[in-house]
């Protein structure tokens, strides 16, 4: 189990290597739906997204020895897009793997800082290949969201939530894997553990939300969602019970929600959020959280799409 202390020591890791993302409001939004929303914006982060911060946090902890060896990960895009960052700035050999659904947007970027491996229908088929990979050529593999030390990295968004919105009544945050909603859970509730914390995942790629809902870990058979970033077809059990002991809910979106919640973004706040990315938002503009005239945070979890892509879901 990851602890409070973990997630402080993370911050120290890594306070003068990211940046402490702002929080945004409007109030004619707030009047509109009758809530007060606060956006996390952690698509301003260093890397576009939020997986930085554990990457940066892990890489910390590596030996000499682990360090040589060179680094591989399997990812959706936004976690090897930080091992690629934090790599490259430490002169480390890496390797991202990637499976066929990323967008060639951020497998064009990954290319121009890094090594990358397209294979696998899915995250897990790609997981299965970088774990592979790294016993045969002797290389360190980081994992995108069950490790300790990811999630401490991640947990540091709740430390900086609980100085910049201390009236906050709930935190809205995406899940793919986990990593993230593991890491704020811990960091919020033993804090602030009034605060209500629920996550959201697309109907298409609702693992956690049905493996929440029966108690056990389940994986899925097929994904279907335009959220590729947090299309993981199965979490594991790091995540899942920290995740079952302290949620206070797992709701759904839809495609058609995470486009409208994309174009909200852009249209009221001026910002760019990647489809998972504002699956959070989603959920609180389709009042799928039920929480009227409260202050309710949106974590916006990353912003790294293409133009092209990015208009195609605003049509």
């Amino acid at each position: 189990m990851v602890s409070l202390k973990d997630i402080r020591a993370a911050r120290n890791n890594i306070v003068k290597k990211i940046y402490r993302t702002p929080v945004l409001t409007k109030e004619f939004v707030n009047k509109q739906y009758g809530t007060n929303i606060i956006l996390k914006l952690e698509n301003l982060q260093v890397s576009g997204a939020f997986k930085i911060r554990g990457v940066l946090n892990k890489i910390a902890s590596l030996t000499t020895k682990e360090r040589e060896n060179g680094i591989i990960c399997a990812t959706s895009g936004n976690h090897g897009l930080g091992i690629a960052y934090v790599s490259y700035w430490n002169k480390l050999k890496s390797a991202i793997v990637v499976p066929e659904t990323t967008p060639e947007y951020k497998i064009n970027k990954l290319k121009q800082l890094t090594k990358v491996i397209v294979t696998g229908a899915s995250f897990l088929e790609s997981c299965s290949y970088a774990v592979e990979n790294s016993i045969s050529e002797h290389q360190t593999f980081i994992h995108p969201f069950a490790d300790p030390l990811i999630i401490a990295g991640q947990g540091t968004i709740g430390l900086e939530l609980v100085e910049q919105v201390p009236n906050m009544d709930c935190v809205v945050v995406p899940i793919g894997g986990g990593g993230l909603l593991s890491g704020i859970l811990i960091s919020i509730k033993e804090m602030m553990p009034s605060v209500k914390i629920v996550g959201v995942q697309a109907e298409g790629a609702a693992s956690m939300f049905v493996s929440w809902k029966e108690g056990v870990i389940r994986q899925l058979e097929k994904l279907n969602t335009i959220a590729e970033g947090i299309a993981v077809k199965k979490t594991e059990e790091l995540n899942f019970s920290i995740i079952k002991k302290y949620v206070d809910n797992i709701v759904l979106v839809n495609d058609n929600d995470i486009k409208f919640a994309m174009k909200t973004l852009f249209d009221e706040y001026k910002m760019v959020g990647e489809t998972a990315g504002v699956v959070s938002l989603a959920a609180i503009l389709k009042d799928k959280i039920g929480l009227k005239c409260k202050n309710v945070v949106s974590l916006i979890s990353g912003g790294n799409i293409a133009l092209n892509q990015f208009a195609t879901q605003l049509t």
